[in-house]
């Protein structure tokens, strides 16, 4: 049987290219996260270890962070988008691994972004996914994740022209804050922001910063 892990590997690797293409520089569009980004870093512990950019996809943000001073390391559970990762940012450690296993010892990242990571990650393992976050920063440690904001969930199977099997989950932001806290992470900031019309699909988006310990 095919699990929804396996189906969102599938998904990405047969959009890779085409997602590349599409939302490679998207963030010099979008100054909000820009900031945010920059934060993450500051408020990383420097005495740790590297940042994580987890659901990387062809790593643009994974690049972002390396040319702003951060020893980064970029983690998609698609082994394509990561050819692609790697081919786009040479010189960057890029690995597979996912949301639910980073594969790394304790305590081994000084800060992890994830931005729209978690949209693919179903209701009843959101608390898993924190916890592994949670698990994988060192004592001090900020989460950044990004998502749609709202309740319902998606199924998409065509994407940038390609046939997927792909389930979005919208999440509120109560919802996400209670799973931090109960992976041990303290929220620290919560915001909104419209879509930045036309480049965006039209939701609101949610930015979320918690810190472990």
């Amino acid at each position: 049987m095919t699990e929804p892990i396996d189906e969102v590997r599938q998904s990405y690797d047969r959009i890779a290219e085409a997602y590349a293409e599409r939302y490679g520089d998207e963030l010099r569009h979008k100054p909000l996260d820009l900031a945010l980004l920059r934060a993450l870093l500051d408020e990383r512990p420097a005495e740790c270890g590297a940042v994580a950019d987890v659901g990387c996809g062809p790593g643009h943000i994974t690049r972002h962070l390396q040319e702003h001073g951060a020893d980064i390391v970029g983690i998609d559970v698609s082994a394509a988008m990561l050819d692609v990762a790697r081919r786009r940012n040479p010189g960057i450690t890029f690995r597979q691994g996912s949301l639910l296993k980073l594969g790394v010892p304790d305590s081994s990242f000084s800060a992890i972004v994830a931005f729209y990571s978690i949209i693919h990650v179903p209701r009843e393992r959101l608390r898993d996914v924190l916890r592994e976050c949670a698990r994988a920063l060192c004592s001090g440690g900020p989460l950044l994740i990004s998502f749609h904001v709202g309740s319902e969930d998606v199924h998409a199977e065509e994407m940038l022209g390609q046939r997927v099997s792909l389930d979005f989950h919208f999440y509120e932001m109560s919802e996400v804050s209670s799973a931090c806290a109960e992976a041990g992470l303290s929220v620290e900031l919560m915001l909104q922001r419209r879509p930045y019309a036309p480049m965006e699909a039209p939701t609101t988006r949610g930015y979320l910063l918690a810190r472990k310990g």
